[in-house]
C-alpha cells in the first residue's frame, strides 16, 4: 500500500476563559468533554479510533497528574485498548502529538487517529505557575536571576533584535492590541470579555506594568486552562467514508519540524551570522512549505503562530517570510496583518489573545486553520481561505513545527 495523506475531519475546543479550579473539575472532565465534541464534530464513532495521541507538557507539576495517555480510555469506555501515549515538547507538545499521529497515518499502520492536547495551569498562584513553566528552559544554567523565566527569555530575545536591527517596542505592543481585538470574535477566547484601555497596550507603567525588561504585561499570554481535539484519518478512511459539507476535510499538505539545544544563548551565539535570528525555525518554515508545495508566504491565506510574547510573533513574522529579516514592524505599521490585510495573522487571537493552555496550543492551532480552510471559523473567519500555515515552539525556540493545511479539492 502507497503512502497515504493526513486528513482533518473535524475537532473541538474548550472555551479557554474557563478555570478548572472555580469549577471543581479536574483533567478527567477535561478529557471527557473534548474526546466526546471532538469525535461528534467529525462524525467519527469511538469504535473507529485505533490511536490516540496526547499533547500535555506540564500535568505533574499543575496536577500531580500524569500517565496521561491512558485519560482517554479512562473516560471512554469504547477507547479502552486503544493504543495512546502523551508527547511532551514544552508548549510544542500537541505539535508533536499530530506529528506521530501523521506519522502513524501515513505509514499505513493506522487509518484514524484522535489527537489530544490539553493542559491545567490555574491550580496554584502566577508565581508558582511561571517557575513550573521554567521547566522548559535549561534549569539552573540559564534565567537564574530572573523573577519570572519566560518573560526574561523573550526579552532577550527582543534585545537581539534591537542589537541585530533596532526594535521599537509600540510594535510589540500594537501585535498584542490586534491579538487580544480579534479574540473579541472568537467565541472560545479566554480575552473575550476582558477590559482593556488604549494605555494598555502602551509603554505606561500603571496601566501596563514591566514584567521582565521590556517585555510589559499585555505582552504576555496568561495562564490558561483548556483543551482541544482533531481526528486525523487516512485516504483509505475518507474515501470510505465521503465527507459531507456539513462536516468538509482538510489536508495536511505539510509539515516542519526541527529540534535544537535548550540554551537560548547558544541559539543566539549559533545564529550570529546568520540572517535569520532563529534559523532553525526559519528551516522549519521552508520545511513545511516544501512539503506543501508553496512557494513562499504569498500562497497562504493566514497563519496562526505562536504569540506566548509578543516578540515571539514578531519573530514568526520575518522568519515567515511575510518582510525580510529584522522588518517585521512593516507589516504591523502597514496593516499586513490584520483580518482583510495582505496576509492576516493570529486570526483567532492566537495565545495573547485566545489564551494558552500549553499542551493544546499546537492543537488548537491546527483546528483553527481547518476552520479556515472548511469555512467554519464564524466572526473570525478569512473570507475564501484556502491554505493556512500554523508555527508552533516550545521552550526558547528549541521544538519548532508548522504546518500547511488545506481545502479539500471541490469536484
Amino acid at each position: 500500500m502507497g503512502a497515504s495523506a493526513s486528513w482533518v475531519v473535524g475537532g473541538y475546543q474548550t472555551d479557554f476563559a474557563r478555570s478548572t479550579a472555580r469549577e471543581g473539575t479536574d483533567f478527567a472532565d477535561l478529557f471527557a468533554e473534548t474526546i466526546e465534541n471532538t469525535l461528534a464534530a467529525a462524525g467519527v464513532p469511538a469504535t473507529d479510533v485505533e490511536t490516540i495521541h496526547v499533547g500535555n507538557a506540564f500535568g505533574q507539576l499543575f496536577t500531580g497528574q500524569g500517565q496521561l495517555g491512558g485519560m482517554p480510555a479512562t473516560v471512554e469506555p469504547e477507547l479502552w485498548g486503544v493504543p495512546a501515549m502523551r508527547h511532551e515538547a514544552a508548549c510544542a507538545s500537541g505539535s508533536m502529538a499530530l506529528i506521530a499521529a501523521m506519522a502513524e497515518i501515513e505509514a499505513g499502520r493506522y487509518d484514524v487517529a484522535l489527537v489530544l492536547g490539553a493542559e491545567i495551569e490555574k491550580t496554584v498562584s502566577g508565581d508558582v505557575g511561571a517557575q513550573h513553566l521554567g521547566a522548559a528552559a535549561w534549569v539552573g544554567h540559564e534565567g537564574t536571576a530572573a523573577t519570572y523565566m519566560w518573560p526574561h527569555m523573550f526579552d532577550r530575545l527582543a534585545e537581539e533584535y534591537d542589537r541585530r536591527y533596532s526594535l521599537d517596542d509600540r510594535y510589540l505592543h500594537a501585535i498584542a492590541e490586534l491579538n487580544v481585538r480579534n479574540a473579541r470574535k472568537n467565541p472560545n477566547a479566554q480575552t473575550r470579555g476582558w477590559s482593556f484601555t488604549p494605555e494598555s497596550f502602551t509603554d505606561d507603567d500603571v496601566a501596563n506594568p514591566r514584567v521582565e525588561g521590556r517585555v510589559r504585561r499585555t505582552d504576555c499570554s496568561a495562564m490558561t486552562d483548556g483543551g482541544a481535539g482533531i481526528v486525523v484519518v487516512s485516504d483509505r478512511y475518507l474515501a470510505a467514508h465521503a465527507s459531507s459539507p456539513a462536516r468538509p476535510a482538510a489536508k495536511i499538505l505539510g509539515w516542519g519540524h526541527r529540534t535544537v539545544g535548550l540554551s537560548l544563548q547558544l541559539k543566539l551565539e549559533r545564529s550570529a551570522d546568520h540572517e535569520y535570528v532563529l534559523p532553525h525555525v526559519r528551516q522549519s518554515i521552508l520545511d513545511a512549505f516544501g512539503r506543501a508545495e508553496v512557494a513562499d508566504v504569498d500562497q497562504l491565506d493566514a497563519i496562526e503562530t505562536h504569540d506566548c510574547f509578543s516578540m515571539s510573533e514578531y519573530a514568526a513574522i520575518d522568519h515567515f517570510g511575510i518582510t525580510p529579516p529584522g522588518d517585521s514592524w512593516k507589516a504591523i505599521d502597514s496593516g499586513d496583518i490584520e483580518l482583510g490585510g495582505r496576509l492576516p495573522v493570529n486570526p483567532s487571537g492566537g495565545l495573547i489573545g485566545g489564551g494558552h493552555p500549553v499542551g493544546a496550543t499546537g492543537v488548537r492551532m491546527v483546528l483553527d486553520a481547518y476552520k479556515q480552510v472548511t469555512g467554519q471559523a464564524g466572526d473570525y473567519q478569512v473570507p475564501g481561505a484556502e491554505r493556512v500555515a500554523t508555527l508552533n515552539i516550545g521552550g526558547s525556540t528549541t521544538t519548532s513545527a508548522c504546518f500547511v493545511v488545506g481545502a479539500q479539492p471541490r469536484h
